[in-house]
């Protein structure tokens, strides 16, 4: 249930009017207060609730139920996009971040050279796998603990704020100097996982599933946010189809979906959608152009030899030319009203 109240309303009765609803009734109360009004979200049992008694109350001026599952995550709840802060870089605030660096950690040198071209291209984020899921067990996994400490030295010479897959619960106390967990498309529906991620205080990047609707992929967020932690970023990376030209499918309608649907930011993953390098600078561009929050490419200095993924790697020559007609484009873009 949301409740919009009266741009009126003062502060000790907005705070007594969501104690009565708590004490009488097993919900609990979200506040949200934006520039124009206060709205309550009541998260719970509020089939009992009479709604025209909530709306015959001095300091509502409206109030309806909310059928979506997902109640922290969606937009009736938080009307304004949601702005996660990390490391002084902005998400959600209607400029562009790209995230960008090879499929997996290979070595120190490798990563710290990719790290410091994507950051001369203008990439805000460093993206890395250290522990990789992999669909064959004899494929590379990554370096793991030494990977983390790979990505935390590039980030100690080139600034970086890095981001990096979780596998596992047992795992969170290594990724402590994490800026942003990912949470992989093959753990979206991980919910022991996702529970353990929502009791950090730390942005986690949620990869929507191969094979995942939208409304799932909101749900999973669910999982998190109702743990306490609400910075959560949606990730649309492709999804599986019958077409087998590329890799995945980029759902480029799944991004104003996610924004009409939800607050929280929403980042395209070209690379993983089509597993093709020609095509990471048309679709970076159409994710833009819809909406999207930002991009996380792969970036390689040696594709041919890479580890994991090399086929889909863009060389950091590659990368700058797409990073710079991104923001070209996105410049563009904001001049349009």
């Amino acid at each position: 249930m949301i409740i919009v109240l009266k741009s009126e309303a003062t502060k000790e009765q907005i705070e007594q009017f969501a104690k009565e609803l708590t004490s009488e009734h097993k919900v609990s109360v979200n506040e949200w207060t934006g520039s124009q009004s206060t709205v309550l979200g009541l998260i719970g049992d509020t089939s009992e609730i009479d709604i025209d008694y909530i709306g015959a109350q001095d300091i509502v001026e409206s109030v309806k139920r909310v059928q979506e599952p997902y109640k922290k995550a969606n937009r009736k709840f938080h009307p304004e996009n949601t702005v996660i802060e990390v490391e002084g870089v902005k998400i959600g605030d209607g400029s562009t971040v790209i995230m960008a660096g090879p499929c997996s950690v290979e070595s120190n040198e490798q990563l710290l050279e990719v790290a410091q071209k994507v950051k001369a291209s203008g990439a805000q984020f460093l993206r890395g796998g250290a522990f990789k899921p992999r669909t064959s067990p004899y494929a590379f996994q990554g370096l793991r603990t030494q990977g983390l400490e790979i990505m935390l030295h590039a980030k100690e010479k080139t600034g970086l704020p890095i981001v990096t897959e979780i596998m596992s619960a047992d795992h969170i106390d290594l990724f402590k100097d994490v800026d942003i967990i990912q949470v992989g498309a093959r753990n979206m529906q991980n919910f022991e996982l996702l529970k353990a991620l929502g009791h950090l205080d730390k942005p986690i990047l949620l990869k929507r599933g191969l094979s995942n609707t939208i409304e799932e992929t909101l749900m999973s967020a669910e999982y998190i946010m109702a743990g306490g932690n609400e910075k959560v970023i949606l990730c649309e990376r492709g999804v599986r189809t019958f077409e087998t030209y590329t890799r995945n499918t980029l759902d480029i309608s799944a991004v104003p979906a996610f924004k009409k649907l939800s607050h929280l930011p929403v980042i395209v993953d070209p690379s993983h959608a089509a597993g093709i390098p020609w095509m990471i600078e048309p679709l970076s561009m159409g994710a833009i152009a819809a909406g999207a929050d930002g991009l996380m490419i792969e970036v390689h200095n040696n594709p041919k030899k890479a580890l994991s993924d090399g086929a889909q790697s863009l060389t950091p020559e590659q990368f700058d030319k797409i990073a710079k007609k991104v923001f070209e484009l996105k410049s563009a873009l904001s001049k349009i009203k």
